[in-house]
């Protein structure tokens, strides 16, 4: 028991971590992002209760951070042969000629 107890509470710090850290600077509320760091850090099992509570941001949150809303789109990733009807015509041709 005590141990899911401590997986539970590990799970919930490193939540809290990462919500921190991807959370924009000027979207944190009461105190400076790198304070609340230090605050989730340092106070393992309350400073992420104090995190939810007092600094995350309220409402939803943007659905993409700028940095990724300014480059380019991606170009279409390339096929594998068994996509290409091409390969595969030219595959059904050449195990009829091996027969």
């Amino acid at each position: 028991m005590p141990l899911l107890v401590g997986l539970a509470l590990l799970a919930f710090w490193l939540y809290c971590l990462f919500d921190v850290i991807t959370t924009p600077d000027e979207e944190s509320r009461n105190l400076p992002k790198l304070l609340w760091v230090l605050i989730v850090v340092l106070l393992v099992p309350v400073g992420g209760v104090f995190w939810l509570l007092l600094g995350r941001p309220n409402g939803p949150r943007s659905p993409r951070p700028q940095f990724f809303q300014d480059r380019p789109p991606r170009p279409e990733a390339p096929k594998g042969p068994d996509d290409d009807p091409e390969f595969l015509k030219d595959l059904e041709r050449r195990l009829r000629d091996e027969d």
